[in-house]
């Protein structure tokens, strides 16, 4: 009895805190993702929605506006008046841009408020089945030994997978040179086939290709291994000391004007993150759900909008 009273009051005391969240937040809400329906951070952007409508009682629409690198999208939000009725969820992209671009239509430091972490998502090095390498050593010795020679796909220039490649080169001290190909499908084909011997993909893609034996990983490009891959190292582990590049996904709000209204809208996306059910969905995208939000999250984003403008840069890629 004292533990299912107990639980009651729990409940009691989380339906009456989400209540109050709720209150001080707009009634009906509108997340804008830059890029077209059916991809990943539509889906998880759709997530969010029904949570913050299950446990807060908001109206929300998901709203694709797909164009420019998730530019288009992103500006709408930039435009918007910063109540936290409109929101904008989008991937890596968004702090990767601003090296890519010489001019934007915003500035993407200053213009947005960083509001949480959604999800994260581990790339994998993967090289065809039949290249004669089989770990990261290996593949930078024979790199080494032949400059120039080797080559990595990738889904296409300026993407997340393209500049992993691209600071994997630039920490591991090796000339492989870039094929860039029109969508991460036929980069994948292509490694498959052989035609490519290397390249950095997302797990969804990778772990089935290496289930049946097509490709061989060598190493995961986040900070700590895989849970779906516990047995292969992350390239820190495996000697390329400091690399990390996941792909992720984050919310944010116009430039912050009043601070409680940010505040708030935080500790109300903070709350859905939590839920076992969400993080059960975002599994089921291959992507693990956010645990960063508020100042360290912005603090995170800046960080990347300067490592990733770096790694443009080294990598002397032109800007659009």
């Amino acid at each position: 009895m004292k533990l299912l009273r107990r639980a009651a009051l729990g409940l009691a005391f989380g339906l009456v805190a989400g209540g109050a969240v709720a209150q001080e937040l707009p009634k009906s809400m509108r997340i804008i993702v830059p890029f077209p329906p059916g991809g990943t951070t539509d889906i998880l952007a759709r997530y969010v929605a029904q949570e913050l409508n299950a446990k807060y009682g908001i109206s929300v629409i998901v709203d694709n506006r797909a164009g420019a690198s998730g530019t288009v999208g992103s500006e709408v939000v930039a435009r918007s008046p910063a109540d936290g009725a409109v929101l904008l969820l989008t991937a890596t992209h968004h702090v990767i841009n601003p090296g890519l671009f010489s001019k934007l239509p915003y500035d993407t430091k200053a213009e947005f408020s960083p509001v949480a972490l959604i999800a994260t998502a581990p790339n994998a090095l993967v090289v065809n089945k039949d290249f004669p390498v089989k770990d990261v050593a290996e593949l930078i010795a024979l790199a080494k030994k032949e400059p120039g020679k080797l080559s990595f796909g990738s889904a296409g220039t300026g993407g997340a997978n393209h500049l992993s490649g691209e600071l994997f080169k630039q920490m591991a001290g090796v000339d492989i040179v870039h094929v860039p190909y029109k969508g991460a499908a036929p980069a994948m084909n292509d490694l498959v086939a052989g035609h490519i011997p290397i390249m950095f993909d997302t797990l969804p893609t990778v772990i089935p290709n290496a289930k049946s034996g097509k490709l061989r990983v060598l190493a995961v490009t986040s900070k700590e291994r895989a849970p779906s891959l516990p047995d292969v190292p992350t390239l820190d582990e495996a000697g390329v000391k400091g690399f990390e590049a996941t792909a992720w996904f984050g919310l944010y709000m116009p430039k912050v004007t009043d601070p409680a209204v940010y505040n708030r809208l935080v500790t109300a996306v903070a709350g859905i993150l939590e839920d076992p059910a969400l993080a059960e969905k975002f599994a089921s995208q291959g992507v693990a759900a956010g645990k960063v939000s508020g100042e360290a999250f912005r603090k995170f984003v800046d960080a990347e909008i300067d490592k990733w403008g770096v790694v443009v840069k080294t990598a002397k890629i032109p800007q659009e």
